[in-house]
Protein backbone atom coordinates (compact mmCIF):
# COMPACT_ATOMS: atom_id res chain seq x y z
CA UNK A 1 0.00 0.00 0.00
CA UNK A 2 1.02 3.62 -0.51
CA UNK A 3 2.42 5.98 2.08
CA UNK A 4 -1.02 7.54 2.57
CA UNK A 5 -2.95 4.29 2.80
CA UNK A 6 -2.36 2.72 6.21
CA UNK A 7 -5.19 0.37 7.20
CA UNK A 8 -8.31 0.69 5.08
CA UNK A 9 -11.63 1.39 6.79
CA UNK A 10 -13.31 -0.38 3.85
CA UNK A 11 -12.18 -3.66 2.37
CA UNK A 12 -13.37 -5.80 -0.53
CA UNK A 13 -10.93 -8.63 -1.05
CA UNK A 14 -7.98 -7.97 -3.34
CA UNK A 15 -9.57 -5.15 -5.32
CA UNK A 16 -7.32 -2.07 -5.45
CA UNK A 17 -8.85 1.37 -5.08
CA UNK A 18 -7.07 4.41 -6.50
CA UNK A 19 -8.16 7.86 -5.43
CA UNK A 20 -8.21 10.34 -8.32
CA UNK A 21 -8.56 14.03 -7.58
CA UNK A 22 -7.82 17.46 -8.99
CA UNK A 23 -9.10 21.00 -8.80
CA UNK A 24 -12.03 22.21 -10.86
CA UNK A 25 -11.12 22.38 -14.57
CA UNK A 26 -7.82 20.59 -14.02
CA UNK A 27 -8.67 17.82 -16.48
CA UNK A 28 -9.69 15.07 -14.10
CA UNK A 29 -12.50 13.79 -16.34
CA UNK A 30 -10.03 13.42 -19.19
CA UNK A 31 -7.75 11.35 -16.99
CA UNK A 32 -10.51 9.17 -15.55
CA UNK A 33 -11.71 8.50 -19.09
CA UNK A 34 -8.21 7.50 -20.11
CA UNK A 35 -7.91 5.15 -17.14
CA UNK A 36 -11.25 3.60 -18.11
CA UNK A 37 -9.88 2.99 -21.61
CA UNK A 38 -7.01 1.11 -19.97
CA UNK A 39 -9.48 -1.12 -18.09
CA UNK A 40 -10.12 0.64 -14.79
CA UNK A 41 -13.54 0.54 -13.16
CA UNK A 42 -14.28 4.23 -12.64
CA UNK A 43 -16.62 5.33 -9.85
CA UNK A 44 -17.46 9.02 -10.21
CA UNK A 45 -18.28 10.83 -6.98
CA UNK A 46 -19.91 13.70 -8.91
CA UNK A 47 -22.42 11.30 -10.46
CA UNK A 48 -23.06 9.75 -7.07
CA UNK A 49 -23.60 13.23 -5.63
CA UNK A 50 -26.32 13.80 -8.22
CA UNK A 51 -27.92 10.50 -7.30
CA UNK A 52 -27.77 11.43 -3.62
CA UNK A 53 -30.04 14.47 -4.21
CA UNK A 54 -32.25 13.04 -6.96
CA UNK A 55 -35.97 13.92 -6.85
CA UNK A 56 -37.68 12.02 -4.06
CA UNK A 57 -34.46 11.28 -2.20
CA UNK A 58 -33.94 11.98 1.51
CA UNK A 59 -30.90 14.03 0.46
CA UNK A 60 -32.98 16.45 -1.59
CA UNK A 61 -35.47 16.80 1.23
CA UNK A 62 -32.64 17.72 3.60
CA UNK A 63 -31.24 20.24 1.11
CA UNK A 64 -34.63 21.92 0.79
CA UNK A 65 -35.00 22.08 4.56
CA UNK A 66 -31.57 23.69 4.94
CA UNK A 67 -31.48 26.03 1.93
CA UNK A 68 -35.16 26.69 1.22
CA UNK A 69 -37.40 26.35 -1.84
CA UNK A 70 -35.27 28.75 -3.90
CA UNK A 71 -32.82 25.92 -4.65
CA UNK A 72 -35.57 23.61 -5.95
CA UNK A 73 -36.52 23.86 -9.65
CA UNK A 74 -40.12 23.97 -10.87
CA UNK A 75 -40.01 20.26 -11.75
CA UNK A 76 -38.98 19.32 -8.22
CA UNK A 77 -35.34 18.66 -9.01
CA UNK A 78 -32.38 20.43 -7.47
CA UNK A 79 -31.61 23.81 -9.04
CA UNK A 80 -27.85 23.38 -9.12
CA UNK A 81 -26.91 26.88 -10.29
CA UNK A 82 -29.04 28.40 -7.53
CA UNK A 83 -27.51 26.15 -4.90
CA UNK A 84 -24.02 26.71 -6.28
CA UNK A 85 -24.46 30.47 -6.03
CA UNK A 86 -25.13 30.02 -2.32
CA UNK A 87 -22.53 27.46 -1.30
CA UNK A 88 -19.59 28.81 -3.29
CA UNK A 89 -20.04 32.20 -1.64
CA UNK A 90 -20.52 30.92 1.92
CA UNK A 91 -18.13 28.48 3.58
CA UNK A 92 -20.60 27.56 6.32
CA UNK A 93 -23.30 26.82 3.76
CA UNK A 94 -20.93 24.65 1.77
CA UNK A 95 -20.04 22.65 4.87
CA UNK A 96 -23.73 22.18 5.65
CA UNK A 97 -24.30 20.83 2.14
CA UNK A 98 -21.36 18.46 2.46
CA UNK A 99 -22.72 17.17 5.78
CA UNK A 100 -25.93 16.26 3.96
CA UNK A 101 -24.46 14.73 0.82
CA UNK A 102 -21.17 13.12 1.82
CA UNK A 103 -22.57 10.21 3.89
CA UNK A 104 -24.99 9.26 1.12
CA UNK A 105 -22.31 9.55 -1.56
CA UNK A 106 -20.09 7.25 0.47
CA UNK A 107 -22.88 4.68 0.83
CA UNK A 108 -23.42 4.68 -2.93
CA UNK A 109 -19.68 4.47 -3.60
CA UNK A 110 -19.34 1.46 -1.32
CA UNK A 111 -22.07 -0.29 -3.30
CA UNK A 112 -20.08 0.31 -6.50
CA UNK A 113 -16.85 -0.94 -4.93
CA UNK A 114 -18.57 -4.09 -3.70
CA UNK A 115 -20.03 -4.72 -7.15
CA UNK A 116 -16.63 -4.28 -8.81
CA UNK A 117 -15.02 -6.65 -6.33
CA UNK A 118 -17.73 -9.26 -6.87
CA UNK A 119 -17.30 -9.06 -10.64
CA UNK A 120 -13.49 -9.18 -10.54
CA UNK A 121 -11.53 -9.49 -7.28
CA UNK A 122 -8.43 -8.26 -9.11
CA UNK A 123 -10.10 -5.14 -10.51
CA UNK A 124 -8.44 -1.77 -10.29
CA UNK A 125 -11.08 0.73 -9.20
CA UNK A 126 -10.53 4.45 -9.74
CA UNK A 127 -12.61 6.58 -7.38
CA UNK A 128 -12.90 10.01 -8.99
CA UNK A 129 -13.27 12.42 -6.05
CA UNK A 130 -13.02 16.19 -6.67
CA UNK A 131 -12.96 17.09 -2.97
CA UNK A 132 -10.53 14.47 -1.71
CA UNK A 133 -8.18 16.99 -0.10
CA UNK A 134 -11.07 18.79 1.57
CA UNK A 135 -12.31 15.52 3.10
CA UNK A 136 -8.88 14.27 4.13
CA UNK A 137 -9.66 14.07 7.82
CA UNK A 138 -13.07 12.44 7.50
CA UNK A 139 -13.08 10.11 4.51
CA UNK A 140 -13.95 6.51 5.44
CA UNK A 141 -11.38 4.87 3.14
CA UNK A 142 -7.63 4.66 2.70
CA UNK A 143 -6.52 4.35 -0.89
CA UNK A 144 -3.91 2.06 -2.39
CA UNK A 145 -2.62 5.15 -4.19
CA UNK A 146 -3.71 8.73 -4.78
CA UNK A 147 -3.39 10.33 -8.22
CA UNK A 148 -3.60 14.12 -8.47
CA UNK A 149 -4.37 15.80 -11.78
CA UNK A 150 -2.49 19.05 -11.54
CA UNK A 151 -2.84 22.35 -13.40
CA UNK A 152 -2.09 25.79 -11.94
CA UNK A 153 -4.97 27.77 -10.50
CA UNK A 154 -4.56 30.52 -13.09
CA UNK A 155 -4.84 27.97 -15.89
CA UNK A 156 -7.99 26.51 -14.37
CA UNK A 157 -9.58 29.94 -14.02
CA UNK A 158 -8.86 30.59 -17.69
CA UNK A 159 -10.44 27.26 -18.66
CA UNK A 160 -13.58 28.00 -16.66
CA UNK A 161 -13.94 31.33 -18.41
CA UNK A 162 -13.24 29.98 -21.90
CA UNK A 163 -15.03 26.64 -21.73
CA UNK A 164 -17.79 27.09 -19.17
CA UNK A 165 -18.72 30.70 -19.76
CA UNK A 166 -18.00 31.93 -16.24
CA UNK A 167 -16.88 35.43 -15.42
CA UNK A 168 -13.35 35.74 -14.12
CA UNK A 169 -14.70 36.60 -10.67
CA UNK A 170 -16.99 33.56 -10.57
CA UNK A 171 -14.21 31.29 -11.81
CA UNK A 172 -11.84 32.56 -9.13
CA UNK A 173 -14.47 31.98 -6.45
CA UNK A 174 -14.91 28.40 -7.60
CA UNK A 175 -11.17 27.77 -7.57
CA UNK A 176 -10.61 29.54 -4.25
CA UNK A 177 -13.44 27.56 -2.60
CA UNK A 178 -11.46 24.36 -3.07
CA UNK A 179 -8.24 23.16 -1.45
CA UNK A 180 -5.04 24.75 -2.64
CA UNK A 181 -2.80 23.12 -5.22
CA UNK A 182 -0.24 22.48 -2.48
CA UNK A 183 -2.81 20.74 -0.26
CA UNK A 184 -3.82 18.41 -3.08
CA UNK A 185 -0.25 17.67 -4.13
CA UNK A 186 0.59 16.76 -0.53
CA UNK A 187 -1.71 13.73 -0.94
CA UNK A 188 -0.23 12.57 -4.23
CA UNK A 189 1.53 9.30 -4.84
CA UNK A 190 1.39 10.08 -8.56
CA UNK A 191 0.79 13.35 -10.44
CA UNK A 192 -0.70 13.77 -13.90
CA UNK A 193 0.55 17.03 -15.41
CA UNK A 194 -2.47 18.63 -17.07
CA UNK A 195 -0.92 22.03 -17.68
CA UNK A 196 -0.40 21.61 -21.40
CA UNK A 197 -2.33 20.23 -24.35
CA UNK A 198 -4.78 17.34 -24.32
CA UNK A 199 -2.16 15.05 -25.84
CA UNK A 200 0.36 16.10 -23.19
CA UNK A 201 -2.17 15.29 -20.47
CA UNK A 202 -2.95 11.88 -21.97
CA UNK A 203 0.75 11.03 -22.19
CA UNK A 204 1.19 11.94 -18.55
CA UNK A 205 -1.88 9.87 -17.64
CA UNK A 206 -0.52 6.90 -19.55
CA UNK A 207 2.77 7.14 -17.66
CA UNK A 208 0.93 7.16 -14.34
CA UNK A 209 -1.22 4.20 -15.40
CA UNK A 210 1.94 2.27 -16.25
CA UNK A 211 3.28 3.01 -12.78
CA UNK A 212 0.02 1.91 -11.12
CA UNK A 213 -0.07 -1.39 -12.98
CA UNK A 214 3.63 -2.29 -13.04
Amino acid sequence: MCAHSGIRFWHAGAVRIIGLTGGIAAGKSTVSGRFAEHGAVVVDADLLAREAVAPGSPGLTAVRERFGPAVIAADGSLDRPALGAVVFADTAARKDLEAITHPEVWRLARERFDAAAAADPDALVVYDVPLLAEARGSRPIRFDAVVVVDAPAATRVQRLVEHRGMTVEEARRRVDAQASDAERLALADHVVDATGSLQDTLRSADAVWAALTS
